[in-house]
């Protein structure tokens, strides 16, 4: 059994501040995270891995400091890690990102085998479009499977519990196949002090545009068909103003009287 888990690196989203003259986010102001659905996801393939045999392998395209989470994941139980970089991806949107980690799946297998199962977040907490799994799926001809919460292999077919509005579906489908992850209801793993030394000992391979049968029409910027044409901070309203009393004649006096003073009457 090989399973590939796509990993992304993040700002924490809770900690991010904006620049208030240019309306900009402040990045350095944010530390960067393993995307917390894509975690769901390593965690989902760990249990496989101590219950089935699985070789998890890990992948993720940024900078070089992207290498961050893909050490993250090794501490944590993953046995392989692989960063794509090159200036080529610069600017990506999610089309040209699912192109560029598709080719390096290809490549990947190309060298290790097909992997059975492929596991991403349902979306990276950045920016919340839940399209880069669904599109690497059409990109390789594989069954894809959303939302999920949990899952089960046996001859060749997964079975996964999946979240939706009215409750749970359990869908299954034939390997191999693509599936993302929201998120799980079991405990979190922890890394020891042992797998966190080997991985950062660990040598992470990475994967250029030299490595990949690419158009590098499709990739970047130039392959980006989605552009942020405007950042902006929302305005702020300020809280409304509570009237209270027993005496309903003195409280709409009181309501009549702030609606002149904000000439809404």
């Amino acid at each position: 059994m090989k399973i590939l888990v796509c990993i992304k690196q993040v700002p924490d989203t809770t900690e991010i501040k904006i620049d208030p003259q240019t309306n900009t986010l402040l990045r350095s102001s944010a530390p960067s995270i393993a995307n917390p659905y894509d975690i769901c996801a390593l965690e989902l393939a760990i249990r496989c891995k101590k219950t089935q045999g699985a070789t998890v392998t890990v992948v993720t395209m940024g900078p070089e400091q992207a290498t961050a989470v893909l050490r993250e994941s090794l501490a944590l139980g993953a046995d392989l890690a692989y960063l794509v970089n090159d200036r080529l991806f610069g600017g990506s949107d999610t089309l040209a990102t699912s192109y560029i980690l598709s080719a390096a799946i290809r490549k990947l297998e190309e060298d290790q085998g097909v992997f059975d199962l492929i596991l991403c977040g349902k979306q990276a907490i950045d920016g919340d479009t839940a399209q880069v799994g669904p599109e690497i799926a059409q990109a390789l001809d594989r069954p894809q499977i959303t939302y999920a919460v949990d899952f089960t292999i046996a001859e060749q077919e997964i079975r996964v519990k999946r979240e939706s509005d009215q409750g749970y579906d359990i869908i299954a489908a034939q390997l191999p196949a693509l599936v993302t992850v929201t998120k799980t209801n079991f405990p979190p793993l922890l890394p020891t002090i042992k797998s966190k030394l080997a991985a950062n000992k660990a040598v992470i391979p990475v994967i250029t545009s030299k490595d990949l049968d690419l158009d590098p029409q499709r990739c970047g910027l130039k392959g980006s068909p989605t552009k942020v044409k405007k950042t902006f901070v929302p305005v702020q309203k300020k809280a409304g103003i509570k009237i209270s009393g027993e005496d309903p004649r003195k409280a709409a006096q009181q309501l009549v009287s702030a609606l002149r003073q904000n000439r809404i009457l």
